[in-house]
């Protein structure tokens, strides 16, 4: 049976935030994932070209090697 369930990694045990009827010792396997960050909001329309301007110029400076791998859409998507 599976569940999803959220918790608490702290002094190295990870906390569920709620009771879960398990029997004592039970082994399960967490899949971990990094909490959500979300970036501030900008509302300048100045300081959003000014960030896009920059964002775009990095790829540009930056941009996929000739011999990079071509990935195909189920693959950027795969989850594993």
């Amino acid at each position: 049976m599976s569940q999803r369930l959220k918790a608490i990694y702290h002094e190295g045990a990870f906390v569920p935030q709620r009771p879960y009827d398990l029997p004592e010792g039970s082994e399960v396997e967490l899949i971990v994932e990094g909490p959500t960050v979300l970036p501030p909001e900008v509302r300048d329309p100045e300081e959003r070209k000014r960030i896009l301007s920059a964002v775009v110029e990095s790829m540009r400076q930056n941009p996929f090697p000739a011999d990079s791998p071509s990935f195909t859409r189920d693959e950027m998507h795969e989850r594993r």
